[in-house]
């Protein structure tokens, strides 16, 4: 008589850097049935979205050299998980039973509702979608008419960096400090270089309203904008919160150090929307890839009846481009602190092309090799409360 086992169910929802790695790495067991929701046909480099808004690259990679044999592409929006039911409710009605979720939405743009106009004026670069928007806008200004960048950190000064080379007139409004997760040096190196291409700097500034052709600063000063583009925070879909699944202020889902939902054994997240004990890794390309992993290992130990491991990984530093020419490689610490050593000129454009790339690589390596994934390992994080949780009730 012959055995018949039936496949174990994963859903995998979002297809970024995290979800497309992990879906490619749970093809390690041969009895699993992963399913990829997406609500784009195209995997989004975000890490290239600057590049696409200038013109100077694109942004989209086909996902069928991504993914490996076996693995179902829906493209759809997931909008509840039902945990009750084991089913992933989709916007076009669909449902999606399962066994397991590997959550992996990722992260939005954040136009805060409590500035003025910003909402209305303004435009983010977070999403392929509004990048798209953004070019649109960009290629209908005059060359030389005024932009402002919001936002001191990587988004803003990759963006400011992008168009100042094409010589357009930007200003970057930082809020506090340029570059705040940058040694002393790093942020001299990228303060010069946009200095040497045209840009004006405002560190301790506040934009306190946005208008459709000024921001106003939150000492009354009143600059011209004839376009705004917001870089100043990212936020995260709110699936976990309308699923009925305990968040952390900003939404993203709470784990356990096996980056297992402290609500349901059968939920699993990574990327950009989990937050391990309330103490969520920085929203980044470099730590998407290795949670992606980690919890689709988490995912198969549920599934073998073993312990889940506890994550695993150690920061090295940060990259910014500036333009195409140049970038600033900021040398870090395993547990992301800053060192004071940086690379930077034409060095550091390769070494953030390499990264940009090898992001890339790696999940197409995964599809040809589950679980040839490899990462800096740092050891497990010191345990602390989950301070950081709020609960969140089904709507």
């Amino acid at each position: 008589m012959t055995e018949h086992h039936t496949p174990h169910k994963v859903v995998v929802i979002g297809g970024g850097y995290a979800g497309t790695l992990a879906a490619n790495h749970l093809r390690m067991r041969a009895d699993v049935d992963i399913t990829l929701v997406n609500p784009r046909p195209e995997f989004v480099e975000r890490v290239r979205l600057h590049q696409y808004v200038a013109g100077t690259g694109e942004a989209t990679v086909d996902y069928g050299t991504l993914l490996g044999e076996g693995i179902q592409l829906v493209v759809d929006s997931a909008t509840r998980i039902d945990t009750a039911a084991r089913a992933v409710r989709l916007a076009s009605g669909r449902a999606l039973d399962y066994d397991h979720v590997l959550y992996a939405i990722g992260s939005t743009g954040a136009i805060p509702s409590s500035v003025p106009g910003a909402a209305e004026f303004a435009f983010d670069i977070a999403e392929f979608e509004a990048a798209q928007r953004l070019r649109a806008r960009l290629d209908e200004l005059a060359p030389d008419a005024p932009v402002t960048v919001v936002g001191g950190g990587l988004t803003g000064i990759e963006t400011a960096a992008e168009l100042a080379e094409q010589g357009r007139a930007v200003t970057l409004v930082c809020g506090r400090s340029l570059a705040p997760s940058f040694s002393p040096s790093g942020r001299r190196a990228v303060a010069k270089w946009l200095s040497r291409h045209g840009a004006a700097v405002l560190e301790d500034a506040m934009v306190s309203e946005v208008r459709p052709d000024a921001v106003v600063f939150a000492d009354g000063a009143v600059r011209a904008s004839a376009l705004t583009i917001w870089a100043g925070g990212f936020g995260v879909p709110q699936l976990a919160a309308a699923s009925g699944l305990r968040t952390d202020a900003l939404g993203r889902l709470l784990t356990d150090e096996t980056l297992t939902s402290v609500d349901d054994e059968r939920i699993v997240a990574a990327g950009d929307a989990a937050a391990p004990s309330g103490r969520p890794l920085r929203m980044s390309c470099y730590a998407a890839g290795p949670l992606g992993a980690q919890a689709a290992n988490t995912v198969l130990s549920r599934i073998a009846g073993t312990e889940p491991a506890v994550i695993d990984l150690a920061f090295s530093g940060a990259c910014v481009s500036l333009g195409r020419r140049s970038a600033v490689r900021q040398v870090a610490g395993k547990d992301d602190t800053a060192m004071n050593v940086h690379v930077g000129g034409r060095m550091g454009a390769v070494i953030k092309e390499l990264t940009c790339r090898f992001a890339v690589s790696r999940i197409r390596r995964e599809a040809r090799r589950p679980g040839s994934a490899a990462w800096l390992k740092g050891g497990p994080r010191p345990e602390q409360p989950a301070s950081a949780a709020r609960s969140v009730t089904s709507p």
